[in-house]
């Protein structure tokens, strides 16, 4: 089966991006500023220091307490009655290694690949649990008497998509948080035509910022998308004759500034995807991918990545979306055939990455619109809060479960209703623990986390799952 990334619409993207200028100014000239000052330290850079995030986004809301569940005798028996017919057979769940404040925890029967890295030794995978979107800290009582702020739009997959992408909850903005980084960071990348971030997925929030936006590429072929002209292998004389014409275009000399100032950005973007596409045409990856299309997708990431010196990157984000989370229905048929999926493509990227001596150089991590209710609808899962998450890499303290594994008893002090779990960590934290990974100071990171100061004292790790 073929599972096709599902991309951000434009209309959405633009009406997010509308509200930018409006929302986000607070942050825009602080964030240009400190580019600037930022200019002297990026034009020196360590030679051999280079670092890449990669945002594996689960589009429609991840059931993720059945991606991570309970495997121990008395927390399976919570978990199963709240779980009722959504619930994994016990036996099935894969064990992991130890145990988390006294309880066992296992993955989904799909996902061995994943068991087997957070399992090895040394571990280069782990579990952020009960994460969510938060305007600040939330009790349920809080929550029940309105006398704290909550995300605009709680449990909407429009709203909870852009508030994951962006971190900023209480705000509808345009700028994603990798934006505002890329915006921070890009000019470490010295004599780069292409952006710092790149997407598998089309436009995304996640990676626009102020003055960064993402070079959209694709997982066959070299990964360069180009005018049809330039990519028409079946007539070479129709492809010479196209290709004259649309440079000439490119080259005229407008008298108009704004036809000029277009001209030259489309010139420099053909240039920028011969380039990069000469650049994958020379890399060899000898890690087996699956033909799947997430698959396909990480080992265009990791041919990206191993073209870095080609292309001239220091930095580095990507951002693939795989969609069809939504499961209102067929949960346990439809997490069967999808959870293998990620599982085998995550391994496969694990194995790429150690092939080019690069595994503590990049860090991958997920995110998803929220998780689900703990409660079956009779058929399978309604929208709910806080939810699993995986980080993997070598730079990443693997074999450990980081935050609060929540009690799975329908009524408990985090239940909102039906399983609705008011999640115990900020995507402030958890976001800002791989922004300062990559390199943002920290005395920089409540700029790119505007909130992140309620829920982190600012002065290191704000979770601890990096090296």
């Amino acid at each position: 089966m073929k599972y096709k990334s599902q991309p951000i619409s434009r209309r959405a993207f633009l009406g997010q991006a509308s509200c930018a200028a409006v929302s986000a100014t607070p942050i825009l000239s602080t964030l240009l500023n400190l580019r600037m000052t930022n200019t002297a330290v990026a034009a020196t850079p360590d030679p051999d220091d280079y670092k890449a995030l990669v945002c594996f986004f689960f589009g429609g809301g991840n059931d993720s307490f059945n991606m991570l569940a309970p495997k121990g005798a008395s927390e399976y028996a919570e978990y199963a009655t709240a779980r009722s017919n959504q619930a994994l057979s016990q036996d099935s769940i894969l064990q992991l290694n130890g145990t988390h404040n006294g309880k066992t925890l296992g993955l989904h029967p799909g996902m061995p690949e994943l068991q087997a890295l957070y399992n090895a030794n040394p571990s280069r995978l782990a579990f952020i649990c009960n994460v969510g979107t938060l305007v600040e800290p939330t009790t349920l009582t809080g929550y029940e008497n309105g006398t704290v702020k909550l995300p605009l739009g709680l449990f909407s997959h429009s709203d909870q998509i852009m508030h994951w992408q962006t971190s900023i909850p209480n705000q509808n903005t345009g700028l994603g948080w990798g934006g505002r980084v890329a915006d921070l960071l890009s000019l470490s990348n010295v004599g780069a035509n292409i952006s710092m971030n790149i997407s598998l997925s089309g436009t995304n929030t996640f990676q626009s910022g102020v003055s960064s936006i993402s070079y959209e590429i694709e997982s066959s072929g070299n990964g360069s998308i180009t005018l049809e002209p330039y990519g028409d292998e079946l007539d070479p004389t129709l492809t010479a004759l196209g290709s004259t014409a649309i440079n000439s275009l490119m080259d005229a000399q407008y008298s108009n500034l704004f036809q000029k100032a277009f001209a030259q950005k489309h010139r420099s973007s053909l240039d920028a995807s011969v380039e990069f596409g000469e650049a994958i045409q020379a890399q060899t990856i000898n890690t087996a991918f699956s033909e799947n299309e997430i698959s396909q997708s990480f080992q265009m990431v990791a041919k990206t990545i191993s073209a870095r010196q080609m292309l001239n990157m220091k930095r580095q984000t990507f951002f693939i979306f795989f969609g069809g989370f939504d499961h209102h229905d067929e949960l346990l048929n439809s997490h069967a055939a999808m959870l293998p999926v990620i599982s085998k493509a995550m391994s496969e990227f694990d194995t790429a990455m150690t092939e080019l001596g690069l595994s503590d150089k990049v860090t991958t991590f997920t995110a998803s619109d929220f998780a689900r209710t703990l409660s079956s609808n009779g058929k399978g899962t309604d929208h709910a809060w806080g939810s699993n998450q995986i980080v993997m890499g070598g730079a990443v303290q693997g074999g450990q479960i980081y935050g609060n594994y929540p009690s799975l008893a329908l009524g408990s002090d985090l239940d909102t209703g039906r399983g609705r779990l008011i999640p115990t960590m900020s995507t402030d934290q958890y976001f800002a623990e791989l922004a300062r990974w990559f390199g943002v100071a920290d005395s920089d990171l409540g700029t790119v986390f505007p909130n992140l100061n309620r829920f982190h004292n600012m002065q290191g790790a704000p979770v601890g799952f990096m090296l």
